[in-house]
This record gives structure tokens, C-alpha cells and sequence, in this order.
């Protein structure tokens, strides 16, 4: 990938703790009228192409096996499309069809006579969905620290549900973890009501032994004299021909060494306006991304966190005054941002059990998409119309025509290409 990394890897920069003469911590210069250009990173893209869809048939998946028969009509799956993140001209029963692997397609009467589709899941994607449950059970205890650890970050250890809901995939969590995973664990959490009506979920009591960022447990690799001054640097790296200028090095080696706050401690005492309080902000998303099973969330994910964070506003921009910590990716018309130290290429360092399921759940996905392409998937299903009370099967059929569904131009693997820039803080 071509990085430069300032901890212990190519091309060290070779900084030691404590300010440059002249600077203090409370007035070191930030990146002022200094322009950093977003440049895309191909590989860390690949990372993102198709996460849209992957999450989308992973939710329909679970919403199917807590049905009766494991089946449902259209109109029923219909009412949790907001919760799938699908583009809103895209026709769910079309987005269901493009994977015959994964779904199959049959056929019902309602009460008036009229023919609804419904879909299951293929024997294949119910083996899938199997082994995920299987993951989960064997790292619950992994998947409990981990929320725990989310809910200590927060300044009352309690967070909306709603936006825990936005973060679920990310940690791994149970589609309906609220009712499957939560009360079994009545001496951990709570649901709780808050201030504005919502519902939240609180962490009963606090752990020290949770409290240790990854940073820290990393820290064997920072000098002894870092250590001592608990001057902690994170690990940065670049796309290739990123181009870093040199008033903006100078800024990066003087904010490498500024103090490390945890994002487990008590903030309230920084100054928001300073370099000691961004490296603290940087240092809580560094953790938030450690907390996910594959390192990365789309940004919007976190827009509902600063006060429970207890961040300032345009506490995001560090996403972007940081792109060596963080990769900003622009795939499928949103952002994900991803934490480029957990990647070697497109490949995840520590790769956790889930994301191998669903990278299996990918490649099923994959090849009904490209078979159907190719026709193997015959439009074939028949309705006997006298008999109204009579399901007929239609295993790889892609729909018979009678419906008014239009296929869009969707590819699994398309890629969205920007030269957007990305401007320092003025």
C-alpha cells in the first residue's frame, strides 16, 4: 500500500517526547491554511464495495428465521426496509431477487385472491446463518466486553438504543440483541428511559480491568521515554503518493507527542480549543473502531455520539486532519471510515470469526448475483390460479414477469471515484 509509519516502520519519522522549544501544550500551532488533499486508496475501497448489500441480505436473513416457517410475504419484509439501508428507489422484492442464492422466491394468495410473493431462505444461506449463531455463542464473552467497553466511554455509561442499533452491525451484535441478548445479562445492563422519552441501554457498573485502550495495550512498542511521559503515538501510515507537506509534518511530530488521554478518563478538564483535547477526540474513535469486529463504521454512525462522548461540535473533522490514522472511503455514496492500521492490503491483521462468516455469506452472495447474470436462474415459476389455498415453489426463478418490477444497474462491484479535497481547520 505504500505507508509511511511513524511507529517502528518504514521510514520512521524519529520524534521524542516533549515539545519543541517555544510551544507549550496549551498553544501548540494546529493546521492552519493548510491544505490535505483526499487521495483515494483503492484497497482500502475494496474493503467497503458491497458492505451495503452484504448488511442488507444479513438483516433479511435474520428477520426471516424468526418467522414462522422461516417465510414471509414481501408486505411483511417491507416494514423493515428502513432498518436495511437500501437506496430508496430500489424495490426490495428486486433486491432480493439478485441474490437467488441466498433467497428463494415462492408464491401465496391473500384473502382476496391476489398472488403475494414470499421469501425463505436457501438451504445454503440457512447452513450460514447456522455458523453465525455458532460464532456468537462461542465469543459471547468477547462480544459482552466489547459493549461494555462502548457504554464506558460514554460520560454515563448509557447510550440510546437507537444508537446502539446504528453501531450493531459493526460490533456483531444480534439483529434483535435488545430481546435476545440483553435480559440474559440483568446483572451487566438495563434498559433504561431517558430524558427525551427515548429508550436506553446503561451499563451497571463499572470495570477497571475494562478500561485499557488498544493504544495502551500496544504501548510495549512506544520508547521508554514516551512511556514515561505517557507521550503514546498512534500508528500512522499514507495511501501512496498521499504527499504530506511540511508545515504539516512539523504539526504531526509536535501532536504525536502531546500527552495521551484515555478515552476511558475524565476529559472535563481539557480545553476543547487545544491540540491535547483533539489527540484525546482522536484517541476515542481510534478505540470506537477497535471495538468493531472489522475496524471500520460509516460516519453517520457516530454523528449521535458527541454528547454522550462529551466531544465538541465538528468533532468528525478529526477524520479528515487525520488521514494517516483513518481512511475516509467515498464507496456507495456514503463515508465509512476506516482505521488503516488494522489492514495489511485488504486484508484484516486480526480477523475476527463473524467477519469470516460473512465473507463466506459474501461469496454466496457473489455467485447468484454473477449466475443470474449469466441466465441460470430461469424465470419459471407457475401459479395454478384455481386453487387459492396452493404455494407453488419457484426454486431458482427469478420472478415470472408479472410483477412490476424494474431490475436497476446495480454492480456489486462498482466503485465510486472522487478528487474531493479535504481542508485543514482554520
Amino acid at each position: 500500500m505504500g505507508y509511511w509509519f511513524l511507529c517502528g516502520k518504514a521510514k520512521v519519522f524519529g520524534f521524542s517526547c516533549g515539545l519543541r522549544k517555544g510551544f507549550s501544550y496549551q498553544q501548540s500551532f494546529s493546521l492552519v491554511n493548510v491544505k490535505l488533499k483526499w487521495v483515494k486508496d483503492k484497497t482500502l475501497d475494496a474493503v467497503v464495495v458491497g458492505e451495503r448489500d452484504l448488511r442488507a441480505a444479513c438483516n433479511l436473513v435474520s428477520i426471516l428465521s424468526s418467522a414462522p416457517n422461516c417465510c414471509l410475504p414481501i408486505y411483511q419484509l417491507s416494514r423493515h426496509r428502513g432498518q436495511l439501508g437500501l437506496p430508496h428507489d430500489l424495490k426490495l422484492s428486486t433486491f432480493i431477487r439478485r441474490y437467488p442464492t441466498i433467497f428463494d422466491e415462492s408464491y401465496v394468495f391473500d384473502s382476496a385472491g391476489t398472488r403475494v410473493p414470499c421469501f425463505e431462505m436457501t438451504p445454503e444461506a440457512l447452513n450460514l446463518y447456522h455458523d453465525k449463531l455458532g460464532v456468537i455463542r462461542e465469543g459471547m464473552m468477547d462480544l459482552l466486553d466489547r459493549l461494555r467497553k462502548l457504554l464506558m466511554l460514554t460520560k454515563d455509561r448509557t447510550l440510546p438504543l437507537q444508537t446502539v442499533d446504528q453501531l450493531k452491525w459493526d460490533l456483531g451484535l444480534p439483529y434483535n440483541y435488545a430481546d435476545s441478548l440483553i435480559p440474559h445479562y440483568p446483572d451487566l445492563f438495563c434498559l433504561v428511559r431517558l430524558a427525551d422519552d427515548r429508550i436506553g441501554l446503561k451499563l451497571l457498573s463499572w470495570d477497571d480491568t475494562l478500561a485499557v485502550s488498544q493504544l495502551e495495550k500496544n504501548a510495549v512498542m512506544q520508547t521508554e521515554e514516551d512511556l514515561k511521559n505517557n507521550c503514546l503515538a498512534f500508528p500512522i501510515g499514507f495511501t501512496r503518493g498521499f504527499g504530506l507537506k511540511r508545515k504539516c509534518m512539523e504539526w504531526l511530530k509536535e501532536w504525536q507527542k502531546l500527552p495521551y488521554t484515555s478515552p476511558y478518563a475524565d476529559a472535563s478538564h481539557l480545553d476543547p480549543r487545544t491540540d491535547v483535547s483533539e489527540k484525546r477526540i482522536v484517541g476515542v474513535f481510534h478505540e470506537l473502531l477497535h471495538l468493531t469486529i472489522q475496524k471500520k463504521t460509516q460516519r453517520q454512525n457516530v454523528s449521535n455520539l458527541r454528547k454522550p462522548l462529551s466531544l465538541p461540535q465538528k468533532f468528525t473533522k478529526v477524520f479528515e486532519r487525520h488521514p494517516g490514522i483513518f481512511y475516509i472511503s467515498k464507496i456507495s455514496a456514503t463515508q465509512t471510515v476506516v482505521l488503516r492500521e488494522a489492514y495489511d492490503c485488504q486484508r484484516l491483521i486480526q480477523s475476527h470469526p463473524l467477519v469470516d462468516v460473512r465473507e463466506r455469506f459474501g461469496s454466496l452472495m457473489r455467485k447468484g448475483f454473477l449466475d443470474r447474470s449469466r441466465g441460470l436462474y430461469k424465470k419459471t415459476a407457475y401459479v395454478d390460479v384455481e386453487d387459492s389455498s396452493k404455494i407453488v415453489r419457484g426454486h431458482k426463478a427469478g420472478g415470472n414477469g408479472l410483477d412490476s418490477e424494474v431490475e436497476s444497474g446495480y454492480d456489486l462491484f462498482s466503485e465510486y471515484d472522487s478528487d474531493d479535497s479535504i481542508h485543514c481547520p482554520s
